[in-house]
């Protein structure tokens, strides 16, 4: 009986963080972005918005609730500070001041640097290493595979939404994945290597 109630006090612990963090269990934050909604996201108010929304942050998929959710973001971390509280978390992220369609523009600036590191070191491999070459197709499909993650980790920290986000960490944990197949090849094709020289030079002693 003990060891079931705890399991129930584990799962409504763990049911209560996977709702929402701090800052969005606020009554101040929800009953601001439900007004924001009401006087900002529907009918007039809508077409209003849309007409003097900048192109660019449409085209990125910032909607109305998105710019209530933020505006109300900061006004709920303003009233922490004043009473002395630490700045809280939402919706499980810190707050972030945007930069034009940016949401996290320092993560998405370096997710595109790393990408493009990436994207370097693959053309002077490339350039440098002869395609007949052992583990020449492994190494050239990871860095396939840490393009394709680096790329949908710029789109996440410059839009968070469902999709962004469970792209961005399936293709995180698939350049995980290829690193331990790209190790555990790289492995056994030393091993095999080295049998190879070590039969070679036995057939020469032979």
């Amino acid at each position: 009986m003990a060891g079931r109630t705890a399991r129930l006090v584990l799962l409504a612990g763990a049911a209560a963080l996977a709702s929402g963090s701090q800052g969005d269990r606020e009554p101040v934050y929800r009953d601001c972005v439900h007004r924001c909604e009401e006087r900002n996201c529907s009918g007039g108010a809508l077409r209003h918005f849309r007409s003097r929304q900048p192109i660019y942050m449409s085209l990125a998929g910032w909607t109305c609730q998105d710019d209530c959710k933020y505006e109300c973001m900061w006004v709920t971390v303003g009233l922490y500070l004043k009473e002395g509280h630490k700045v809280p978390q939402f919706h499980g992220k810190w707050p972030f001041s945007r930069f034009l369609f940016f949401q996290e523009p320092a993560s998405a600036m370096a997710s595109f640097l790393n990408g493009l590191a990436s994207l370097v070191m693959l053309c002077r491999y490339h350039t440098s290493v002869p395609a007949s070459s052992p583990m020449y197709p492994t190494c050239v499909a990871f860095a396939w595979v840490s393009l394709n993650a680096w790329f949908w980790s710029t789109v996440f920290h410059t839009k968070d939404t469902d999709l962004t986000e469970k792209m961005d960490y399936f293709c995180a944990s698939t350049v995980i994945l290829h690193s331990v197949y790209l190790c555990c090849v790289s492995f056994l094709e030393d091993d095999s290597l080295y049998l190879l020289k070590e039969s070679e030079a036995k057939f020469k002693l032979d």
